[in-house]
């Protein structure tokens, strides 16, 4: 027999399914000016507000919602005193959205933004109703005036997707790189330019990618100072010493393109534009030498 004992245990299960960010089914029973009641099974109908409907605003409820659709929703405030609760579809899709997004930044996805708006830190972006924030450090470029990417539209990667902080953030630095390292290979002759100088190498940019050019890797003769063989903004070519696909670090090499041990100090000019040349002449004596 069914007890009261049993009745009781069966109301609470029944009211914990009600209990805010629980997944109800329900059916829209009528629509209102600002809403639809939708009957979930409780003691009162649930309200679903219009701006709950759907990521989209000014949407037609009675268009996206006719009476009798039957369907899930996630209940957003508990019941008042009336029994009566707040239901939306709107926060299952965000939430279902940051799942996806998740995902996609566990898979190293690329995505496609359009820049929709800028503050001195960097410029925003919307990520299927979502606000991303792409700093102004993870951008490809470096451009001054920020207000002359709006409108553009940019190939980014996924820093940061934490729902519970509500933060979206995106690079479009690293896309560029995983681009750039996904069409790279050993051996292969590369042009840049010296983005910055440190004691123990130089960082060159090229094609949207950043390899360390070693200073044990600039010559075969030793080299004391950075500074006397390049400063920032120099063109410089090199060729790929080695990719590392899980650190994304690529190293550089021009010490590979000397005829001699400190040429590169002496004749940089000559090794710079006798480069792709003497890259051929490279990668033909690695395959020979494969051969045998």
């Amino acid at each position: 027999m069914f007890s009261a004992e049993d009745f009781a245990k069966a109301l609470e299960q029944q009211d914990y399914q009600f209990e805010r960010g629980s997944v109800v089914t329900g059916k829209v029973e009528t629509h209102e000016s600002d809403g639809a009641y939708v009957d979930i099974g409780g003691k009162s109908a649930a309200f679903l507000p219009t701006k709950e409907a759907s990521l989209e605003s000014n949407v037609d409820l009675e268009e996206v919602l006719p009476i009798g659709t039957e369907r899930k929703f996630l209940i957003i405030k508990d019941q008042d005193a009336n029994g009566q609760m707040v239901i939306s579809i709107r926060a299952m899709e965000i939430k279902a959205l940051w799942d996806k997004l998740q995902e996609r930044q566990e898979n190293g996805d690329v995505i496609e933004v359009t820049v929709s708006g800028s503050n001195k830190g960097g410029v925003t972006a919307d990520v299927s109703g979502l606000r991303a924030f792409i700093p102004r450090s993870h951008l490809a470029r470096r451009v001054e005036d920020l207000d002359t990417l709006m409108g553009q539209t940019i190939n980014v990667a996924f820093l940061e997707v934490n729902p519970e902080t509500n933060k979206l953030l995106l690079s479009e630095r690293v896309a560029a790189r995983s681009a750039a390292m996904s069409h790279l290979n050993k051996g292969e002759l590369i042009e840049g330019t010296i983005a910055s100088l440190k004691p123990f190498g130089a960082f060159v940019d090229f094609g949207g990618a950043s390899g360390l050019l070693h200073i044990k890797q600039i010559s075969k003769s030793y080299v004391s100072a950075l500074g006397d063989v390049f400063k920032v903004g120099d063109l410089v070519k090199a060729v790929v010493l080695n990719i590392d696909d899980e650190r994304g670090r690529i190293a550089l090499s021009t010490q590979v393109l000397e005829k001699y041990p400190g040429e590169m100090l002496k004749d940089k000019a000559t090794i710079m534009a006798e480069a792709e040349e003497r890259a051929k002449n490279l990668s033909k004596s690695v395959s020979e030498g494969d051969n045998n």
